[in-house]
């Protein structure tokens, strides 16, 4: 059996990636799985140099191949804001609600036809503490509703506000399936399957 570390706390991300990386003869890992508690800083300016930092990072800790992300939102009207700072957009590490009301007061008045936006993810894989870190990116399209979906998932605030056309669904209420067609870190892991093939 193989093994992938996966540098996430997070067991929801853990699964969307067994989902995409079901055909391959990987067993994943979470941090968790290896006992890693200490985290980066994620001063990067860019989603890819804040997932090069955790790939760096974590191959400290393991001779296992790693895989990091960094990912988030970018609203079009806002400039693309919060981008890398998804999480501490108000200034501080914050709450699910407090991001979905911020995003909602920040849109308030504004038309369905521009509040365009996107997920943007970029991942990097280092497959030995020794290899250089190999990076592909993703992105997928969307605009974001005026009230949340009633379905939301602890951790991943802004899906429940993000409407998929191509699927006519909210991200929130899309399943593992349906994302693994289209989503952004499908098309990312897409860009990345010929090295973790070989």
């Amino acid at each position: 059996m193989k093994y992938i570390v996966i540098a996430t706390h997070n067991p929801g991300k853990i699964l969307e990636y067994k989902a995409i990386l079901k055909e391959l003869p990987f067993k994943l890992l979470m941090l968790n799985d290896l006992n890693i508690d200490d985290e980066p800083e994620e001063n990067g300016r860019t989603f890819e140099e804040n997932a090069v930092k955790k790939a760096e990072f974590y191959s400290r800790f393991t001779d296992l191949p790693v895989l990091a992300e960094d990912s988030g939102l970018e609203i079009d009207c806002l400039n693309g804001e919060p981008g890398v700072f998804s999480r501490r957009w108000p200034g501080y590490k914050a709450t699910d609600k407090e991001l979905i009301d911020l995003a909602l007061r920040k849109l308030r008045g504004v038309p369905a036809e521009n509040r365009g936006a996107q997920f943007r993810v970029a991942v990097a894989l280092k497959l030995s503490p020794q290899s250089k870190v190999v990076t592909a990116e993703g992105i997928l399209r969307g605009r974001i509703l005026e009230t949340p979906s009633a379905n939301m998932i602890p951790g991943f605030p802004f899906r429940s506000l993000f409407y998929v056309p191509a699927l006519n669904k909210v991200l929130g209420d899309v399943t593992m399936e349906e994302e693994g067609l289209i989503g952004h870190r499908q098309t990312a892991i897409k860009n990345l399957l010929p090295l973790l093939i070989e």
